[in-house]
């Protein structure tokens, strides 16, 4: 990557860390491209260079596939420590959790519903349609929870244990009840 490469892909990170802020802590009416730029240390231009209009920035943050997609990328024997791993993993280069903006989200009732609705079928359905069994889906829906759950007590224990922990640690003591709703 050269230089120029390299600041651009920072300053979309930047874009995007902000945008994630922003839409998640305020209705969407009340989030400004301007606003998003301040916080992020660009210019608005930046903003719309890289994601266009504001509903399009929206849709970019209420995209969860490709958090889900690194998620789950691994076989189902290791899904549980793996899913552990990448979220911590995430949550720490993103600076922010991958999925627990579903949880968060202040907006009105289409924007909630909108990103329930992606989150059921970009990470629970995609989980369902992974795991075997009868109860599938079941287990997919406490799988979520317990990341959502694992991503909110980092966010709640910011500079607790948690933060001191390697990934692997905490998939050493967190893994082990996802891989028994894992196999079923």
């Amino acid at each position: 990557m050269t230089g120029g490469q390299a600041i651009a892909a920072t300053g979309r990170d930047a874009i995007l860390r902000a945008a994630r802020r922003a839409f998640t802590q305020r209705p969407y009416a009340e989030v400004t491209i301007r606003g998003i730029a301040a916080d992020a240390g660009v210019s608005a231009s930046l903003v719309v260079k890289h994601f266009g209009r504001k509903e399009e920035l929206f849709n970019t943050v209420a995209d969860f596939g490709p958090a889900a997609a690194e998620l789950f990328d691994a076989p189902l024997d290791v899904l549980g420590r793996h899913m552990v791993v990448t979220l911590v993993t995430q949550r720490r280069a993103l600076q922010s959790d991958p999925l627990l903006r579903v949880v968060f989200s202040l907006g009105n009732q289409d924007e909630r519903s909108l990103l329930r609705d992606r989150f059921h079928e970009q990470v629970t359905a995609a989980l369902t349609a992974r795991l075997p069994g009868a109860d599938a889906a079941l287990r997919a829906e406490l799988l979520a929870g317990h990341l959502l759950g694992l991503g909110a007590t980092l966010s709640l224990h910011r500079e607790g244990a948690g933060a001191s922990a390697t990934p692997e640690r905490i998939a050493d003591l967190y893994a082990p009840a996802l891989q028994r709703l894992i196999t079923g």
